[in-house]
């Protein structure tokens, strides 16, 4: 597509969210060749990297198929791309990932099998083995089977996304004629049979696989495989995946949906190589072109690599797993004293995994059963499946308190699950609101009003995270709780224009999207601008995509302003591109935890403003949705956060560093490794510069003046 020299101009340090995605997933995958990771933890990696894939296709890559139709000339803001050629560019690289996928799980598997752990195919397996086998499949799989040769009277099935089927191509005995046949992997299966009492198994589809010529009666199986479809996932409207552009298809996607009987396939993977006539069959029905199937020899389902490891007998599978980490009691907090009077003589931040999520947790029991507590209110977006925070809401409610749940239904795969709490929650007597529409509830604050003496007062606790015992175990999360009267006054502020569907709300101290936060996001990044040289920004955050935000960072850089930006996934800034984006460094990291806290922080040394936030730096968060950035103001705390930052930008285990042509590096003892091979994603990329090596005595410097080390 061609482009005048002013929109490259626009384009020079922006880069395709959705590629930048890939290959953040990409660096998921590495983890898995990581040799000091151990090895069953290798293997969920290429699990959560499938996952991930998935999920990108239901999501993302249905988007920009219904966008395609729609507008088909609409415009990728950051690359100048139309949604077909975001497609064409997807379905480019997806090969070469799967490809690394294959050699991956090879090697891991290779190396699992010295321990006993071994996929075993149905050929391999002993006699013992295979007696059990048979009697399994006869006794527990063939009774739920549902074979089917498709033909005049049994025409084309439904298939379920990401379900597994067996395919055969079939032949007449009597009159010759070929027809598809198939066989549903029934889901009441378990994935895999252990064999025996060790570490072999076999999963089930290859157990079916083998057995499936027996059940197609006067038809001979000519070939056969295992083939999964991933269909556009969204079946109602989402904003969310319109989320980089100004047009409303609100309309469009609603017409669109009613004419819809099923959502389309955009993906079909096949187990093993087949012939042309079965591959053909299979595109066919499915309705798929040629590049939109991959061959991928490694399990189609990978989520059952889980079962996998809850199977393993634990002698075997604890030593190739993680040690467990037991979350800490933060040790500046008495367990004995009460909570909400530690915190009102001294904020307190929680960081998990490390610190335990108990004291919080204290709280609002605390807060339940205090006869000066009048009211607790409290954002949910995601809830683990048996919450404490839920029972302690419902003691308070049962206790005469006035609970209000801000319950978000609408937050993507956990809908079930938040239906179940808020009938459980408004059962206990809280009164349970379902946010503003159109507008998710994507916040993380949590509001204890007490009345004593005829005075109010207030302990709020803004997070970065969801409300989920289980995710606090697992995601780098930040928790504050503060007695501060301001933002104890913001909360109440913030919940009541909620209760009245008001987005317009003025804040002293909160910075809260749709209205407050990008605009305050921008002044500040302004005030640095202004010092110059002198200017300091980094910022921690999941993704950046929002192109008014990555437009005045680089303004910033112009200006000579140190940018430090931790970026755990999507990053639509080009670091290092020359005039634009040269002070800009990106870092990446992922590893053993989900990084998920959000930090922002605007300046140095006394004057430093530092904030914790629900917000990453996108769209849909600082525009579409209702989130909340919170102050700090305690100095134990800033200090704490500052060394977050500077112990993440000096990594050398697991930060990996953007260049201008979106590829990626590793810094791994003082020699810089490449993460990624530029020809791999070539078709990807819109410019393609020299590779950059960012700079590391900005980030040494400014923690040298910041902390007064060398």
């Amino acid at each position: 597509m061609s482009k005048s020299s002013g929109v490259k101009e626009k384009y020079s340090y922006t880069q395709n969210r959705e590629l930048s995605w890939l290959r953040f997933n990409r660096r998921v995958l590495e983890e898995a060749m990581d040799e000091s990771v151990p090895l069953l933890e290798r293997l969920k990696f290429i699990s959560i990297f499938s996952t991930n894939l998935d999920e990108f296709f239901m999501i993302r890559v249905g988007s920009l198929f219904d966008i395609s139709s729609i507008n088909p000339e609409h415009i990728d803001n950051k690359s100048g791309m139309t949604a077909s050629e975001q497609l064409d560019s997807i379905y480019q690289v997806i090969p070469g990932l799967v490809e690394k996928k294959r050699r991956i799980y090879s090697t891991v598997s290779t190396q699992l099998e010295k321990y006993g752990v071994k996929d075993v195919p149905y050929e391999e397996l002993t006699e013992e083995e295979l007696d059990f086998v048979r009697k399994y499949f006869d006794m527990e799989i063939l009774p739920i089977l549902s074979p089917q040769v498709i033909d005049n009277r049994h025409p084309k099935p439904h298939f379920q996304s990401k379900g597994l089927y067996i395919a055969s191509l079939v032949r007449d005995n009597k009159t010759g004629k070929k027809s598809l046949a198939f066989i549903p992997v029934p889901k009441i299966l378990p994935q895999i049979i252990m064999l025996g009492e060790g570490g072999r198994f076999i999963r089930i589809e290859n157990i079916i696989l083998q057995r499936a010529s027996e059940l197609y009666g006067k038809f001979k199986q000519e070939d056969s495989c295992v083939f999964s479809v991933t269909r556009n996932a969204d079946v109602s409207f989402d904003s969310e995946k319109f989320e980089d552009t100004e047009t409303d298809f609100r309309n469009y996607v609603q017409k669109l949906l009613r004419k819809r009987q099923t959502l389309a396939v955009v993906r079909l993977e096949i187990d093993r190589d087949i012939s042309d006539s079965l591959r053909k069959e299979l595109s066919k029905m499915t309705e798929v072109k040629t590049h939109q199937i991959y061959i991928d020899k490694t399990p189609l389902n990978m989520k059952c690599v889980f079962e996998l490891v809850d199977k393993l007998p634990d002698h075997l599978s604890k030593r190739m797993l993680y040690k467990p980490y037991e979350p800490k009691w933060l040790e500046d907090i008495d367990r004995e004293a009460s909570m909400m009077e530690q915190i009102r003589m001294k904020d307190k931040m929680l960081f998990f995994p490390f610190d335990s999520v108990e004291p919080f947790i204290k709280l609002l029991n605390e807060a339940a059963d205090d006869e000066d507590v009048v009211s607790m209110k409290i954002t949910i977006y995601r809830l683990a499946s048996s919450s404490k925070i839920v029972r302690a809401l419902c003691r308070a409610a049962e206790n005469g308190k006035e609970v209000i749940a801000l319950m978000e239904l609408r937050a993507r795969f956990d809908e079930e699950n938040n239906i179940g709490w808020s009938k459980m929650l408004e059962e206990a007597g809280c009164k349970v609101i379902y946010g503003i529409e159109n507008y998710k509830c994507h916040s993380k604050i949590c509001l204890i009003t007490s009345y004593k003496r005829g005075k109010y007062s207030y302990i709020t606790q803004i997070g970065t995270g969801n409300y989920n015992e289980k995710t606090n175990a697992m995601y780098t999360d930040l928790s504050i709780m503060t007695a501060n009267e301001e933002i104890g006054l913001d909360g109440t502020a913030f919940f009541r224009n909620m209760l009245t569907g008001n987005l317009e709300g003025m804040y002293k101290r909160l910075l809260v999207a749709p209205k407050g936060l990008k605009p305050a996001i921008c002044q500040m990044i302004d005030e640095e601008i202004k010092k110059g040289s002198d200017g300091y920004i980094c910022m921690k955050i999941n993704s950046v995509t929002d192109r008014d935000v990555i437009d005045k960072l680089a303004e910033a850089s112009k200006a000579g302003v140190d940018i430090q930006l931790i970026v755990r996934g999507i990053c639509c800034i080009r670091a290092g591109i020359p005039g634009e984006t040269d002070n800009v460094v990106v870092t990446s990291i992922v590893g053993r935890y989900l990084e998920h806290a959000r930090i922002y922080c605007f300046g140095k040394g006394e004057n430093v403003k530092l904030f914790i936030s629900s917000s990453d730096l996108m769209t849909r968060n600082l525009s579409r949705r209702v989130e909340i950035a919170g102050p700090v103001y305690d100095e134990d705390i800033k200090q704490q956060l500052l060394n977050i930052l500077y112990i993440q930008l000096e990594d050398k285990a697991k930060a990996s560093f953007l260049q201008p042509d979106g590829s990626y590096i590793r810094k791994c003892e003082g020699e810089l490794i490449a993460l990624d091979s530029q020809q791999e994603f070539m078709d990807m990329d819109l410019h393609r510069e020299k590779p950059h090596v960012p700079k590391q005595d900005g980030v040494k410097g400014f923690f040298r003046r910041l902390f007064g080390r060398n």
